[in-house]
């Protein structure tokens, strides 16, 4: 196994029960791994982001600007981070900040950050909209999905045929199942006005949920995948808890997938097993999963991998994946000092160490 000693800068360390980021189990990952002995720096988007403040996984925090605030300012915010850290590699872990990394590729390699990203052209093919043509690719099928920009459609779209239940997502995030035209409305203006436009509504298919997640290697290969059964979710349809499992056919119309578009990076794809045991994909995610330190609990450590790809090693051998396996979430609470807090408010960034933070209270 090779020995990795490098400064290795992770973004999504929001923890948030109902929605977690997967930057924490990121940084736990590579913080577990055998082969890393580096530093991390955790980046994030909000001074409440609990990761900010667990020096057991960050060596340092930074705030980074919205990606609504453009890529110049995202640019700055890295360049200032750079100058203070001397960042090997950066790994983005958030769907909504990936369009701007990738426009900004040849400015990151300028400043020797080194990524494993996939292109401008495979994330347009991921977009939620385009969910039919890659399920064609994969050979699954999938439910149907049209783009709204009014309320108005869930008062008639009965008379369209469809019927109610109904998922209505963000282009980027959330997803909302509904009942009722004015459940619908009232989700579309939530979505909206935290997304923008368009609103995807999907048609809602009952069953089992399956997730994949694995890294492309950017010529075709799916490698380490790791797959998941769902057990508990939180009210926004998040696992809770889940089981490691052995699925083919999801594996093959994941492999598929990666064929057809020539998947680089970490990727997420959701399907949906129904009562008559057929597939329907439900969401491809261009990152690793928030259940992803699951991969390093079964033998596979997933973000590793994609450390060693990005800095230009083969990835260590897969070991065969432990199947009943199950994770379980819980809450913890971090003390940390009003001092630290508003040092990462004001300052946008501060070093860690034991003393910021290392009592945590089970709840």
């Amino acid at each position: 196994m090779s020995e990795l000693d490098m400064t290795v800068a992770i973004t999504g360390m929001n923890t948030r029960p109902d929605n977690p980021g997967p930057g924490l189990a990121v940084a736990r990952c590579l913080r577990e791994a055998t082969g890393f002995r580096g530093r991390i720096i955790g980046l994030g988007y909000d001074a409440l982001e609990p990761g900010f403040y667990l020096p057991q996984y960050c060596d340092a925090a930074y705030l980074l600007p919205y990606p609504s605030s453009g890529d110049q300012a995202l640019l700055d915010q890295l360049q200032h981070i750079q100058q203070q850290e001397n960042i090997d590699v950066l790994l983005p872990c958030l769907d909504a900040e990936l369009p701007g990394m990738v426009r900004l590729l040849p400015a990151l390699q300028q400043m020797g950050l080194k990524t494993f990203l996939p292109d401008a052209q495979q994330l347009r093919l991921r977009n939620k909209d385009r969910l039919p043509e890659l399920a064609d690719m994969a050979g699954i099928a999938s439910p149907e999905i049209t783009p709204i920009t009014q309320a108005g459609f869930f008062y008639d779209c009965q008379e369209k045929g469809w019927s109610y239940p109904l998922v209505v997502k963000g282009i980027f995030y959330g997803a909302h199942v509904v009942h009722s035209a004015d459940e619908g409305a009232e989700a579309f203006r939530k979505i909206a006005a935290e997304w923008g436009f368009p609103v995807l509504v999907q048609a809602y298919v009952t069953g089992e949920e399956y997730n994949l997640t694995a890294v492309g290697d950017g010529r075709g290969n799916l490698l380490g995948p790791v797959m998941m059964k769902k057990m508990a979710i939180t009210d926004k349809g998040k696992a809770w808890a889940g089981i490691s499992i052995d699925e083919p056919a999801l594996l093959e119309a994941s492999e598929s997938l990666a064929r057809a578009i020539h998947w680089r990076g970490p990727l997420e794809v959701e399907v949906m097993r129904d009562h008559q045991g057929h597939y329907q994909l439900i969401e491809i995610n261009p990152r690793f999963p928030a259940w992803i330190y699951l991969s390093a609990g079964v033998g596979r450590n997933l973000p590793f991998t994609l450390l060693q790809l990005a800095v230009g090693e083969t990835p260590d051998a897969f070991a065969p994946v432990k199947s009943g396996r199950l994770f379980i979430r819980y809450a913890l609470e971090t003390i940390i000092s009003l001092e630290d807090f508003e040092t990462m408010v004001m300052r946008g960034g501060q070093s860690l160490s034991p003393s910021i933070s290392n009592k945590d209270g089970a709840g």
